[in-house]
């Protein structure tokens, strides 16, 4: 790598590893030896669920074998691993459930397809709240993840596994989903970039259901300029998926890349409008995420961009609301798993309902349990107007309060959590805490919108802090654009754990 970068291999991002791979300094198949073998002496991180060795690196020389023949794609050849919830055909998915062990599936998820196909080389798949119910990853029924820049701390929930192997620098990138903050949460808490599109934007077909109206596939990544190339091969319109948005193929990484009218070299934000939403910096902020925060906004004012205060008078409402109607879904969602088709099933009960009963009873963790109750009491005769319809009012009226704001700025930004990462058992007997945790990313979610998680420096205890940036509709390309520019002028998101 001597000629072409200094770094070594695990510490390149995923465009770098691309450069690399074009310039025939590194191969495939080396890269891949090199990953699996971190993967291997880091285990203890929690990270991985499911390692196949073997399938890597014959995927791997056969990336080798594709750019031998001219083929020049940008992501052939790459490795990454993938969140536990999207479901494989040649590795189990379990979506961190007991429920689900030993399951394989007959096909790919769109998304993974869609990354294979493009050349990227699967190291398996990353541990994962169950079902993607959490803020902590401490759900899992096969262990929690540990921080890799502290392991007494959470690395956030629920794609912490996907975000542990990308900090630790046990992949370059990998996959995530967002049902109420899950990419950017974890993001932040583990100092890396990661990416949640618009609803529709990536295909929710093989990605295992939780709330169906909410989850959005996403990449998490070291930049916004990897999570930009992976968007762009994830996305796209499919068939299989009824919530999928029918538009053209998008190149995010050439959007990226467009400047602004009237921006210059110096100042490439120049003319973008940075809402500040006033409910985003509450009494209640942790200084030193408000202090990280406010530093990032700093930095991006001296690129060019403005700062305008603006308002989402019903930011506080969005907890109550999400935590109706996310419950609701996933009540209904997981009901098909009651041990007659695939994944577990009780080895003694009298008859088919005793049977539905020690199934789900033995299968389903803690949190499930709480919110499949929560959904189908919220759903349930005499409640459902009174609970669920008026959740779905309420939401109406928050993704209103984004469009009131977009008419006075680009985008809107703010802290992604009110603290950096907890330390592990913090919010295991007091859920609404871990809820409330999430504060600021589920407005976003609620509304459908496009959110980013940027690195801006550290807080207590030196953890990481993300700056959060929401866009309007389909402002994927202006969302990557602002946290480029961002990471071009400043090298927070450069920044390793140490031991890693």
């Amino acid at each position: 790598m001597s000629g072409l970068d200094p770094k070594p291999l695990h510490q390149l991002g995923v465009a770098e590893l691309g450069r690399a791979l074009a310039a025939k300094s590194v191969s495939s198949a080396e890269l891949t030896q090199h990953l699996l073998a971190r993967v291997t002496s880091h285990e203890a991180l929690g990270a991985f669920l499911h390692v196949d060795a073997d399938a890597a690196l014959a995927a791997a020389k056969a990336a080798d074998a594709r750019r031998a023949g001219g083929d020049t794609g940008a992501l052939l050849g790459v490795p990454l691993a993938h969140k536990d919830i999207f479901v494989t055909r040649d590795m189990p998915t379990t979506a961190g459930s007991k429920i689900l062990a030993g399951y394989r599936s007959p096909f790919d998820a769109t998304v993974l397809a869609r990354l294979f196909a493009a050349g990227t080389v699967s190291l398996g798949k990353l541990n994962c709240d169950e079902f993607a119910m959490g803020s902590a990853n401490e759900n899992s029924a096969y262990g929690p993840v540990a921080n890799p820049w502290d392991a007494a701390r959470v690395p956030g929930g629920s794609s912490g596994g996907s975000a542990a192997a990308v900090s630790a620098r046990l992949v370059p990138a990998a996959t995530g989903t967002d049902t109420g903050g899950s990419i950017r949460q974890p993001a932040s808490f583990t100092g890396i970039t990661g990416i949640k599109p618009t609803y529709g934007v990536c295909s929710r077909y093989g990605m295992i259901a939780f709330a169906s109206s909410l989850d959005q596939a996403g990449p998490m990544a070291r930049s916004a300029e990897d999570c930009a190339l992976l968007l762009s091969a994830m996305s796209g319109f499919d068939e299989r998926d009824a919530t999928s948005v029918e538009r053209p193929p998008q190149d995010f990484h050439a959007q990226m890349q467009q400047a602004r009218e009237g921006a210059t070299a110096a100042q490439p934000l120049k003319g973008l409008r940075i809402g500040l939403p006033k409910e985003f910096f509450p009494a209640g902020l942790s200084s030193d995420v408000d202090k990280a925060v406010r530093e990032g906004l700093s930095q991006m004012e001296k690129l060019g961009a403005t700062l305008v205060e603006v308002s989402l008078p019903r930011t506080e409402l969005a907890i109550p609301v999400y935590y109706i109607i996310a419950p609701a879904e996933a009540s209904s969602n997981l009901s098909r798993f009651d041990g007659v088709k695939f994944g577990h099933r009780a080895a003694q009960y009298d008859d088919l309902l005793d049977m539905y009963k020690k199934t789900r009873a033995e299968g389903f963790g803690a949190e499930v349990k709480r919110r499949i109750m929560i959904g189908s009491y919220v759903l349930s005769h005499g409640y459902y107007d009174a609970y669920y319809l008026q959740a779905q009012k309420l939401r109406r009226m928050i993704a209103d309060d984004f469009q009131q704001c977009f008419t006075q700025c680009d985008l809107i930004a703010g802290p992604v959590a009110p603290t950096v990462a907890w330390k592990h058992g913090e919010g295991k007997d007091d859920p609404v805490k871990a809820y409330l945790a999430d504060i600021f990313t589920l407005p976003g979610s609620l509304a459908g919108l496009p959110g980013m998680s940027v690195p801006v420096g550290f807080g207590e205890g030196g953890m990481p802090v993300g700056l959060q940036l929401l866009g309007n509709y389909f402002q994927e390309g202006r969302l990557l654009h602002a946290a480029h520019a961002l990471q071009q002028a400043t090298d927070w998101h450069q920044q390793a754990p140490s031991g890693y």
